[in-house]
């Protein structure tokens, strides 16, 4: 069998930004749809070290992709990213291996890629000041993604630690980092949550009327995100399994109503209404699908036989 393997780099070069949020749109109307396949991932548990989720989605017309994702938090204090991942992709007839990819760019770009669909969708259309609470690889991912949705006049940088803070907002000229993280969501339109915290890192109180609210973290049992805006406010998901329990779903939506939440492909297809006014806050829930991954590894792939990058193994 002739394998396409991608390093990295290669996948970092292949991967085009612009394609990706219009892909992924495309995606969750397809999901909610039911044009995708994309079984519950299940959860296999290192006590006291990490975890790996397997990941698998297909959909006529695209590879069959499985993506292998391991999440290990004492990795930083071994100069080794905390998020791991591999992806593979198969023949859908003969269930042949077609490509194997490294997956730690995807899986930085598709999560804040959601969050970014979710803004494109659900901000206001005069919102102007963008606040990203993360200076990690979310961080990162969301500041070369969110500026394509709108043009925002300032972006507001916070981290548990401010140095951190200090040099990602140094790679914007429109970016700058504040200490404090009420001041930065007080003062924001778009509030992005990127961190690994287990316990919620934004109070509901701070958020002003016609706030969107973006998070992405996966941290059971708690999670990064207020539970009173959930509660409160409407909130949107990529699939109403989110509602699940985690692995499945996200710990912070646990023992809330699923038919309450909205599915950003509902929005898309104009099946539900996305914003209503321009005070109402809305809230974004990622719990990270394999539609995402399978979306951004046929791009890669795609344009990687396209231009001929990547190294062909023989198996």
């Amino acid at each position: 069998m002739d394998v396409l393997f991608l390093s990295k780099a290669e996948v970092e070069r292949l991967l085009d930004p612009n394609a990706l949020l219009d892909a992924l749109l495309e995606g969750f109307a397809d999901l909610t749809s039911g044009r995708i396949a994309c079984p519950s991932r299940p959860e296999l548990t290192v006590p006291e070290k990490g975890f790996l989720l397997p990941m698998a989605a297909w959909q006529a017309g695209k590879p069959m992709t499985v993506k292998m994702v391991t999440v290990f938090a004492g990795n930083a204090d071994k100069g080794i990213p905390s998020h791991l991942a591999l992806i593979c992709l198969f023949d859908p007839e003969t269930g042949a291996t077609l490509a194997v990819m490294d997956g730690q760019h995807i899986t930085a770009m598709r999560t804040a890629g959601s969050a970014a669909a979710s803004v494109r969708l659900l901000a206001r259309r005069d919102a102007r000041r963008l606040a990203i609470l993360g200076a990690g690889v979310q961080g990162h991912a969301h500041l070369a993604l969110l500026p394509l949705t709108r043009e925002f006049d300032e972006i507001l940088i916070g981290s548990l630690h401010l140095a951190d803070a200090q040099r990602l907002a140094a790679r914007h000229p429109k970016a700058r980092a504040v200490a404090s993280f009420e001041e930065a969501v007080a003062a924001a339109d778009v509030v992005c949550l990127a961190s690994h915290a287990q316990a919620p890192i934004i109070d509901a109180g701070w958020v002003k009327p016609g706030t969107h609210v973006t998070s992405v973290g996966y941290a059971p049992p708690d999670g990064e995100l207020d539970r009173a805006l959930l509660q409160h406010q409407r909130v949107f998901v990529e699939t109403r399994l989110a509602y699940e329990a985690p692995p499945i779903g996200c710990a912070e939506l646990g023992g809330l109503d699923p038919q309450q939440g909205t599915e950003l492909g509902e929005v898309v297809l104009g099946l539900r209404p996305g914003r209503r006014s321009e005070s109402e806050i809305t809230i974004y829930k990622a719990m990270g699908i394999a539609m995402e991954d399978m979306v951004a590894a046929h791009l890669v792939h795609e344009r990687g036989r396209r231009e001929g990058v990547g190294r062909s193994l023989v198996l």
